[in-house]
């Protein structure tokens, strides 16, 4: 007897728990799971995660929602769907899709909520939503969407929302068809690869979207009024140089929420703002933020949420620090500071360009002739431009009668040399700097005929300077230099570059030589002749 009423006792307990909880049973099918609440006729089908390649053919025909999300489908054909005319809800989610026959969704006139994200669709095609004439929620995000038919949406009459975020569209007018949409609010369009968001590219008078998500472009231009219910305006994946443009400042008269990533004046174009969300800001603590936490702890008409509990993240001396207390005391510059600032930085370079032009002027001089020899000596090597000459011969015009009464008929006329004169073999017409230059690489060596009137020569000058950078860049013996008079060391202290030259090379001397001339020629012979520089002074 005992026995008898604790099992009538089981029984009871059994009962009352069913009773209290929710009256479900599942039952499964070959590859599926099917849900029945007896509250309802409402029949629910899961095939999620169950590594199928196709939709199973035994779906009952009273479903009313469909998960097929997580598993390998590659395709859906018409056929995958026919006859499941109560279904409310497909999610097919996070599969392989690349194709969807025409048509594939016509049996489905009750459907109100199509998932197709994460999938590898590329198009949207005419008649891909057929038939669906009763939905309202379409999410085609995480696809490579980059092609939309213009008549795909037609059948969507009475669309809310649609998520085409994470694709591949480039214009705006892509989604013009879209916008178009009599009955849609609400559209995700976040990371795709707009660059340009125009009401002037939608072919639109007015949309009655309520919400909007956008990124990634550099202008956000209004110039109709095409948006008068939008409430709310996602902005959190805009960079901060966007190039914000509304026109008139009613166009987003109905906004409300504004959500941002980075702070801009865009705000002062939005006069029915009352609620503003920066949460998802890495704030700076700088004067350039000091409008906008005026702007902030001044503000009657907009909530800025949880303004009080925004931090610093930049820079890092201010990080964690509350960005409402940040001191704008730094930020205050004197303008009387700014002139003193500015005329001290203009007479300190004044300064700065009088003191190079008057100490450094020769050297900026000498570099800038260098240069130019480096250039053409590159030149000449790349091209493998033989010598025309043996020598070439600088000289102050006031010793010219010596060059042609002495050195020419000695060097051409006795021994054979072919030289190069200024006055003879000089191209008329061309730069003269560029006429030195190419006689210099033009010949084997550099006869320097040096005197008082050499030195003060700027020709001259120029000349030697870059017959010593040939002398350095191809360390051989290319300068020949002749003193026609004896020059006191302390008289060529100002020319540094000559001065080197004679502590650095051999040198011939023409009032040495005295009444023995021939050895004073047989020496440059020498000179014309060998590779290498001497070391011993003559």
């Amino acid at each position: 007897m005992l026995a008898t009423e604790r099992v009538l006792l089981l029984l009871i307990s059994l009962l009352s728990f069913l009773f209290h909880c929710e009256h479900s049973l599942a039952f499964s099918l070959k590859d599926c799971t099917i849900l029945y609440s007896e509250n309802s006729k409402n029949i629910s089908v899961t095939c999620a995660k169950r590594h199928l390649t196709a939709i199973p053919d035994d779906i009952p025909g009273n479903a009313v929602s469909l998960n097929l999300s997580l598993n390998g489908i590659s395709n859906i054909s018409k056929v995958d769907l026919r006859g499941l005319s109560k279904l409310e809800a497909l999610y097919v989610k996070n599969n392989w899709i690349l194709q969807i026959d025409d048509g594939t969704f016509a049996d489905l006139v009750e459907l109100k909520v199509l998932d197709l994200g994460e999938n590898l669709l590329t198009a949207l095609t005419k008649n891909m939503f057929q038939g669906l004439s009763k939905l309202e929620t379409l999410s085609l995000d995480n696809n490579i969407i980059s092609f939309i038919s213009p008549v795909v949406f037609q059948p969507l009459v009475i669309l809310r929302l649609v998520d085409l975020s994470n694709n591949y569209l480039h214009q705006i007018s892509d989604i013009d068809y879209i916008v178009k949409l009599p009955t849609l609010q609400h559209l995700i369009i976040t990371h795709n690869n707009f660059t340009l968001f125009q009401s002037d590219d939608l072919h639109v008078n007015t949309s009655n979207l309520l919400t909007l998500s956008l990124d990634s472009v550099k202008k956000f231009s209004i110039t109709r009024d095409i948006f008068p219910h939008l409430q709310s305006l996602d902005l959190r994946g805009w960079s901060k140089d966007i190039e914000w443009e509304v026109s008139n400042k009613t166009f987003l008269r109905s906004l409300t929420r504004l959500h941002m990533s980075e702070t801009s004046l865009i705000i002062q174009s939005l006069p029915g703002l009352t609620y503003l969300d920066l949460s998802a800001n890495l704030l700076t603590c700088e004067c350039s933020n000091y409008g906008l936490i005026q702007w902030i702890q001044g503000s009657k008409q907009t909530q800025v949420v949880n303004a009080h509990q925004y931090t610093c993240s930049f820079p890092v001396s201010q990080r964690g620090k509350k960005f409402l207390d940040f001191g704008f005391d730094s930020c205050r510059i004197d303008a009387a500071l700014l002139c003193f600032l500015f005329s001290s930085s203009l007479v300190m370079l004044t300064l700065l360009a009088s003191f190079i032009y008057h100490f450094l002027r020769s050297h900026l001089t000498y570099a800038y002739y260098l240069f130019l020899a480096f250039l053409y000596d590159n030149k000449r090597r790349k091209k493998g431009i033989p010598h025309s000459y043996d020598a070439f011969v600088s000289y102050n015009v006031h010793d010219e009668a010596w060059v042609c009464g002495e050195l020419l008929p000695e060097l051409e006329g006795q021994q054979g040399w072919k030289l190069c004169l200024h006055h003879r073999d000089f191209e008329p017409g061309k730069p003269i700097v560029e006429n030195i230059t190419e006689a210099i690489y033009s010949s084997r060596k550099t006869i320097c005929v040096i005197s008082p009137n050499y030195l003060q020569s700027e020709w001259c000058s120029k000349e030697i300077q870059m017959a010593s950078y040939r002398l350095f860049d191809e360390h051989k013996d290319v300068l020949i230099m002749v003193f026609l008079e004896d020059i006191p060391a302390n008289q060529l202290s100002p020319y540094y570059q000559i001065r080197s030259l004679v502590k650095r090379s051999s040198y011939l001397s023409w009032p040495q030589a005295g009444q023995h001339t021939g050895i004073f020629w047989q020496k440059i012979r020498q000179a014309l002749e060998r590779e290498e520089n001497p070391t011993e002074h003559t």
